[in-house]
């Protein structure tokens, strides 16, 4: 698996370099257990292309109940 991912990311861009003179749009996926943020770009073939991506595993929160 990671020979695959590993061929992917040299063979395809993956990340493109941000420019802030072009459309900027960021993306939040939240789950129960995770949150996903992208940042994504609009490029010259009119495609958003990934900036950034960040991932955040959210940990069990644990409750007081005061009585």
């Amino acid at each position: 698996m990671f020979e695959k991912l590993k061929r992917k990311f040299i063979i395809k861009l993956v990340l493109v370099i941000s420019d802030l003179d072009k459309g900027i749009r960021v993306e939040v996926d939240i789950l129960d257990f995770v949150i996903d943020r992208v940042l994504l770009m609009k490029c010259e073939d009119e495609k958003r292309r990934l900036v950034v991506y960040i991932s955040k595993l959210l940990n069990k929160v644990k409750s007081i109940i005061i009585l």
